[in-house]
């Protein structure tokens, strides 16, 4: 198994020749995809390239912090682009089916290519790691198909080992929370509706201003279930009613903590 020193260097040589066809990375602001820009910027200033910052500005995938990504990519050295798209003009994927990520992330990355080819770029590149491939990912089936590349994942690394690249560099996102696709939250075959969604957003987004790091609200009918960290599960309870309160003006009818904890990919059971 190769050390942490080796990896980087393996990067190094991945992005090197990246670059040198020159690339766009699609660049969501996070972890992954902001320690993967930064990696890349320190190795154009040092063997030249093109690298360009692309963050698709969606509806389904969480924006987060607009104005954190772009001072990473100021930081990084690098312009940030932004790719206009809404996932639910692709009927596909309206009835949430159990492909639907590996249609989503193709319907982008298509989109990412386009420009890729408007602006003279040979490579596309995302933030997929090496863990990635231990969960239920059916995007990846549509990067590969796309010749999408992704260093983290080919180099070997971690999403702790990202983490720590991310730290390195003085990226601040390197703690940030993973964040993932607001159709997530509902059943496989659940309609998804613009007015469904942005309740369910606007109700995480409510959860995280009063300090909950990790948190999903997941629909099951009239039953939200919501996960947050094993650790915050005390604070939850303190909280019920307040938290109550809120999610049943936001048309949620019983509102329910997991007792398992947050964890990625429970509607995938």
């Amino acid at each position: 198994m190769k050390s942490f020193e080796e990896k980087k260097e393996w990067l190094r040589q991945i992005l090197r020749e990246a670059l040198g066809q020159g690339a766009c990375l699609a660049f969501s602001g996070g972890a992954d995809s902001s320690a993967l820009l930064a990696a890349a910027c320190k190795e154009r200033e040092i063997s030249g390239g093109t690298v360009y910052a692309v963050m698709f500005d969606t509806f389904l995938h969480g924006k987060g912090d607009e104005e954190a990504a772009a001072r990473t990519a100021s930081q990084c050295g690098a312009e940030l682009f932004k790719i206009p798209v809404n996932e639910l003009d692709n009927p596909a994927i309206l009835d949430n089916p159990p492909d639907r990520c590996y249609l989503c992330k193709k319907y982008l990355f298509e989109k990412l290519g386009g420009f890729a080819g408007e602006h003279g770029c040979s490579v596309l590149l995302d933030g997929t790691n090496a863990d990635d491939e231990k969960v239920y990912r059916p995007g990846l089936r549509a990067l590969s198909e796309l010749g999408v590349k992704s260093p983290f994942r080919e180099a070997g690394f971690t999403k702790e080992e990202v983490r720590r690249l991310g730290a390195e560099y003085g990226i601040p996102a390197a703690a940030r929370p993973s964040d993932s696709c607001l159709a997530t939250r509902l059943p496989y075959g659940t309609r998804l509706e613009m007015d469904l969604l942005e309740r369910i957003r606007d109700g995480e987004a409510f959860l995280k201003s009063l300090g909950f790091r990790s948190v999903r609200l997941r629909l099951h009918g009239p039953i939200a279930r919501i996960e947050v960290e094993d650790g915050q599960i005390p604070s939850f309870s303190q909280k019920r009613r307040e938290i109550t309160e809120r999610l049943k003006k936001l048309g949620f009818v019983y509102v329910t903590l997991d007792m398992e904890g947050f964890r990625s990919g429970s509607m995938d059971i």
